[in-house]
């Protein structure tokens, strides 16, 4: 029976276990990430609304600025309707008025005229009341799809991005646990902070990316120049614009792991990176804006600010846990 939990340093496995193993670690992981993507392909409507979130507040202060043709149509009908519906009751009450009228001590022609008005007011009331049923009462838009399995091949998509996000924790240990026998204890000691790490900032950087960076790229894109276009948005493109920005801001804040791993293996050190500030700087300053693709520069400092704190604090780290400062201390309180 092939096992999953991590293999020991001191133990020796032939090219057939690891084979067996390395199978196993991947059915593990396939199995897990059919049983999270089944739950989320269950849950496709409450994932689509929370990424379709930004989207939505992109069109309404699209609207509010009245730049944009569709939702300013989208808007009349919506009044429309509403007045539809306050005009059904006093058209009811005329009606009865008219046909109290018809039975008045009025002339014929009077009688005869308030009867008639009062037969073509009963008569349009059920199309007018059926035409304020049917009126929309918001003007929030959906992404559209174009082709006829688009609908399902997008929502399998998003469903499947959201159960990889979900299960990284599990991939990234199962990934650990098989490279774990290649290390030695003092590499196991220091590869366990970073491999936490990983997932953590993965998700934070994901977190950040949906309430911060990725509301005013949508914002700033879907207003830009509006008033030249009709902007609908197909749903393909959204998702996979929003996907994009999303993980490369969970790459991006990997910062700290990559800064960690440098110093330990001794290719860099604090010092030098301390030293050359202004060019990583300059290097996240870059990385921002392809992260963010937007001529905006508020959406790109936005996105900089996190992983210039993340740089500063792993830096931090690296001076803290650097080799020779352990080396020093193992010294310094020998006999």
């Amino acid at each position: 029976m092939p096992r999953l939990s991590p293999v020991g340093h001191e133990d020796r496995l032939s090219i057939v276990d690891h084979l067996d193993e390395l199978r196993s670690r991947l059915i593990a992981c396939l199995v897990v990430l059919g049983v999270l993507f089944g739950l989320c392909y269950w849950q496709n409507h409450a994932i689509l609304r929370i990424v379709n979130r930004p989207l939505e507040q992109a069109q309404q202060r699209a609207g509010s600025a009245d730049r944009d043709t569709l939702t300013g149509a989208a808007r009349f009908d919506v009044e429309m309707g509403a007045a539809l519906r306050s005009l059904s009751p006093a058209l009811e009450a005329a009606q009865r008025s008219q046909a109290q009228l018809a039975h008045e001590h009025l002339s014929p022609a009077a009688r005869r005229a308030a009867s008639d008005a009062a037969t073509q007011l009963a008569a349009a009331l059920p199309a007018l009341e059926t035409a304020a049923a049917h009126a929309p009462r918001s003007i929030k838009r959906e992404p559209i799809t174009l082709g006829v399995a688009e609908p399902f091949t997008t929502t399998f998509t998003v469903a499947l991005y959201a159960a990889i996000l979900l299960g990284l924790p599990f991939l990234l240990y199962e990934a650990y646990a098989f490279v774990l026998p290649a290390l030695s204890p003092a590499e196991r000691r220091a590869a366990v902070p970073i491999m936490l790490m990983v997932p953590v900032l993965f998700v934070a950087g994901v977190v950040f990316g949906y309430f911060a960076a990725l509301p005013r790229a949508v914002g700033f894109l879907q207003t830009f120049n509006s008033g030249s276009f009709d902007i609908l948005v197909r749903a393909q493109d959204y998702y996979k614009f929003a996907v994009t920005v999303l993980a490369l801001l969970g790459v991006l804040f990997q910062i700290p792991v990559g800064v960690l791993a440098l110093t330990r293996l001794g290719i860099v050190t604090p010092r030098q990176l301390a030293k050359n500030r202004g060019y990583v700087l300059l290097l996240i300053a870059v990385v921002a804006a392809i992260a963010t693709p937007t001529p905006d520069p508020v959406t790109m400092l936005v996105a900089m600010a996190p992983m210039v704190v993340l740089f500063e604090g792993s830096v931090l780290l690296a001076r803290i846990f650097r080799p020779e400062a352990r080396a020093q201390e193992v010294v310094g309180s020998a006999p």
